[in-house]
């Protein structure tokens, strides 16, 4: 019922073509974990890999997927030093740093805009 939007269709595509694996793990108390959250269902979180720069950085790659412009937060639990926005060939945009606040890192997205991030992390 709804919109799209409202009905969660994207969530729910990403759930039939990319289904959870489940792991068996060693511990039946593990904790609950995840190394990436975002604040706003409108923007997906399409792809995490290790960057050009070798092992010591992360790029992430997010797009809003609504049709609208939004603020969201991205949120890592992954110890990082230094974040920055770049192009697809991992190069760092022109003023392109972004601040580590509390909350996280703070994005901007206009309709279907596609941003990619590097994570430079701390050893």
């Amino acid at each position: 019922a709804g919109s799209f939007q409202e009905a969660g269709v994207i969530q729910q595509a990403y759930n039939l073509n990319f289904p959870l694996h489940a792991v068996p793990a060693s511990c039946a108390q593990c904790p609950a974990w995840s190394a990436f959250s975002v604040s706003s269902p409108a923007i997906v979180l399409e792809t995490v890999k290790q960057a050009g720069l070798g092992a010591g950085a992360v790029v992430v790659r997010l797009y809003e997927a609504h049709g609208s412009t939004v603020t969201a937060w991205l949120q890592t639990s992954l110890p990082v030093k230094e974040a920055m926005l770049c192009d697809l060939l991992e190069r760092p945009a022109a003023q392109g740093r972004l601040p580590l606040e509390q909350r996280g890192l703070r994005l901007s997205f206009t309709p279907f805009h596609v941003l990619s991030v590097l994570l430079v992390l701390s050893h």
